[in-house]
């Protein structure tokens, strides 16, 4: 255990150190910058006197190593646009706003996902399994921006009984979680489905029929148990995506979250911003990766760690 966890801590610094530089070189390497685009009446010599300030003026590598610097002590440091704002704080502002949507559209992916799934297997090739593997292809081939703006017109232009914009009711939070949660649905359907439908032919599921099990717990104890091990390696990069806001349906829907916030820094330039929002991603796509990792070795013993 201790073996594995050493390995996975090294190959999670890799990973994040790999993500920040090539995040950090590539910002860099975007014409303009974060002072030309603030206020068209900066004269040259009032942006040369900002760069200076914020030492964008030196050499890219220089920055970078100063950067790293500054992250190892927790710092993420200052945002170019809401002058002497720490992207610390910008985060812990915007954070919170996506993960209560977020957490909505996770629960609803869960459980109507795997129940849309179990469903289909229990009636391959029936009325039900053709309706729902039609509504599950519909899904997943509409673009999530599609979605987000048929909502959005339909429910709260046309009829008027969703809100448009922000999180101020439970209403709100129906347009952005069906538009963040459809997609998502749709696949771990299809892969719900055909993941149980392949638990349930094998031998021993016969053999636990032939003991007399209750089908339920046939179904449920053994079949569903044993199909979870896809449906978690899906959930883990999804829950993280989910969580730090959809950048599509926080800018349809007006939601000041992390999605909003990305994009605004991308066409700002706020380098400071673009790197905090980048690395927060990462860091939590591989700690919820880490502990479906470990979770796997609870579902099904036969998975050891160490190999």
């Amino acid at each position: 255990m201790l073996k594995y966890l050493l390995k996975r801590m090294i190959a999670t610094i890799i990973t994040i150190f790999i993500v920040i530089a090539i995040t950090f070189f590539l910002m860099h390497a975007i014409p303009g910058g974060p002072f030309n685009l603030m206020n068209p009446k900066m004269t040259p010599g009032m942006i040369e006197a900002m760069n200076t300030r914020y030492h964008l003026d030196e050499p890219v590598l220089i920055q970078f190593f100063n950067y790293l610097k500054t992250l190892m002590q927790g710092d993420l440091g200052p945002s170019y646009q809401k002058l002497g704002v720490p992207v610390n704080v910008i985060l812990m502002q915007a954070f919170p706003v996506s993960a209560k949507v977020g957490t909505v559209a996770i629960v609803v992916v869960v459980f109507v996902g795997m129940g849309l799934g179990i469903c289909s297997a229990l009636r391959k090739d029936r009325g039900i399994d053709k309706g729902i593997t039609f509504l599950t292809t519909l899904g997943v081939s509409v673009p999530n921006f599609v979605i987000a703006s048929m909502v959005l017109y339909f429910f709260s232009e046309r009829i008027g009984i969703l809100p448009s914009n922000g999180l101020y009711s439970w209403k709100h939070y129906i347009g952005p979680v069906i538009s963040l949660s459809i997609f998502s649905i749709s696949f771990l359907t299809r892969l719900m489905a055909t993941t149980l439908d392949n638990v349930l032919n094998q031998d021993y599921i016969r053999t636990c029929r032939a003991n007399g099990l209750p089908e339920y717990r046939v179904i449920f104890f053994h079949g569903v148990r044993n199909a979870m091990l896809p449906i978690l390696a899906y959930l883990g990069p999804t829950v993280a995506s989910i969580l730090t806001g959809s950048f599509v349906t926080e800018k349809v829907f007006t939601i000041p979250g992390m999605g909003g916030l990305f994009i605004n820094s991308i066409n700002n330039r706020d380098y400071m911003v673009i790197m905090g929002t980048t690395l927060f991603y990462s860091v939590l796509v591989v700690g919820i990766i880490f502990l479906i990792d470990v979770v796997y070795m609870f579902i099904d013993p036969r998975i050891k760690l160490e190999k």
